[in-house]
This record gives C-alpha cells, sequence and structure tokens, in this order.
C-alpha cells in the first residue's frame, strides 16, 4: 500500500534541541553564576544532561509527572530544597535563556514543503501537548500537522507500540499506509518498525548506545532523502543511503 502520511517525532528530529538545550543552558548556568563551581563549562553542562536524562527517564517510567521531574531536574542539579514555587521560578529562567537558542534543522522546511500536497503529517512525541504545541507554534509550523499526540496526554510512549497505533488511529490510517520519522535508532527507528509503519531513522550523527543500526528502520542522514524513500516505500531490510 502507498504511504499516505508521515507522523513525526519532535526533538532532535524536526526541533535542533540538543543545540538548544546546551546554549540555554550554558547561558543560563553563567546568568546564575553556577559555573565557578565546576572545572569547565563542559563539565557544567554535562552534569546538566545527565540530570536531565535521569529526571526524564522517571517521567516515560511514569513514576512522576511532567512538572514534577522538572522540578527535580533543578533541586538535583542545584543539590538543595526548593519549594515548588523557587523550582519553577528557577526553570523559567532556564526556558527563557533555552527559547532563544529554539530553531528548525535547515532540512525540515524544504521537506515539510515537498510533501506538503502528497502526504498528510502528524506528531508523536514522547513529551507533553504543553510544550510540544507551544514549541511548534514558536517555529512556525504548528499548521503544517493536522494531529499533535504527545505522550504525557496518551498514557503511552514509544518505542510501544500503542503510541504509534494511536497516531495512525487519528489519521484513521492502517499502519502499513503510515511513515515514522524520528531521530532514535531504538525509541523511534525499532519501535515504528515493530508497530507496522514503515520507520525512517533520521541519524542526526548522535551517539547512541547501540552501534549498529537496528533492523526495521530505513536509515536517512538528511530529511532531504525522505521524499525518494516513500515513493520507493522500502521496508523491511532495506539497504541504507547513509553515506
Amino acid at each position: 500500500m502507498p504511504i499516505k502520511a508521515v507522523v513525526w517525532d519532535v526533538d532532535d528530529t524536526l526541533f535542533d534541541y540538543t543545540t538548544a538545550d546546551r546554549e540555554g543552558a550554558r547561558a543560563h548556568l553563567l546568568a546564575e553564576g553556577l559555573l565557578d563551581g565546576y572545572a569547565s563549562v563542559e563539565e557544567a553542562l554535562e552534569r546538566w544532561r545527565e540530570v536531565t536524562r535521569e529526571q526524564w527517564a522517571r517521567f516515560a517510567a511514569r513514576e512522576v509527572d511532567y512538572e514534577t521531574q522538572r522540578r527535580d531536574r533543578t533541586r538535583v542539579f542545584l543539590g538543595r530544597e526548593m519549594t515548588d514555587a523557587e523550582a519553577d521560578d528557577w526553570d523559567r529562567r532556564y526556558v527563557t535563556h533555552y527559547e532563544s537558542a529554539w530553531s528548525l534543522f535547515p532540512d525540515v522546511l524544504p521537506v515539510l514543503d515537498a510533501l506538503a500536497a502528497s502526504h498528510r503529517h502528524a506528531v508523536l512525541s514522547n513529551s507533553s501537548l504543553h510544550v510540544q504545541d507551544r514549541k511548534l507554534r514558536v517555529l512556525g509550523v504548528h499548521d503544517r500537522f493536522e494531529a499533535i499526540l504527545c505522550a504525557a496526554e496518551l498514557g503511552v510512549s514509544k518505542p510501544e507500540a500503542g503510541a504509534f497505533l494511536a497516531a495512525c488511529d487519528a489519521l484513521a490510517l492502517p499502519p502499513d499506509q503510515v511513515a515514522y520519522v524520528g531521530d532514535h535508532p531504538e525509541i523511534d527507528g525499532r519501535g515504528a518498525a515493530e508497530a507496522g509503519l514503515l520507520s525512517v531513522w533520521i541519524d542526526r550523527g548522535k551517539e547512541w548506545v547501540a552501534v549498529e543500526p537496528p533492523v526495521g528502520p530505513r536509515r536517512i542522514a538528511s530529511l532531504a532523502e525522505l521524499p525518494a524513500v516513500l515513493a520507493a516505500d522500502t521496508r523491511f531490510g532495506a539497504p541504507s543511503t547513509f553515506g
């Protein structure tokens, strides 16, 4: 069956989250006078990334809600007790710096334009609708998507098949007529493939635990390759065009 719709991951697929977080954290820690407590800026940023990963994992495992993991990230990073209001205020100051660094990857608008007439589009993210809806509006692409689904509201997250199937249901299409594009080889790539979608892994050059790409996803180095992949509808076992 031909691919009729593309469902997109957001962070580090459409939106350059890694750069925005790095630059936002650097500016925030400098403004807060916290860099002096570390041997280098990179050491401070690595500690920020480590705490962020740990607290996000708690949210992904449904141990805490979205707001709690944000507050606890602040408390753990600073190493002190804080009221919810104090943690929220500190986080809001970080967000100001973080949002000033927001940008789409340069290959995003060209591919959305190229596929606008031929494919329907939706978003599936492991974040919350509160976060991603606003982000897509600020970045100017919100109206490109007819459905925006997030794990916090769905109650199921990638790589569980139910998350991908919920996106297909929102589009009223079977999985074999839907492609999923994401940057994580396991959570996005393998998860979408095992749910029956045409899985496309956009390899942005990040270092992942898995050395070899998982079986199932089609691996691309740029979204410029996506229209050809969709037209060919190559699926399981397809050779990579990654160069």
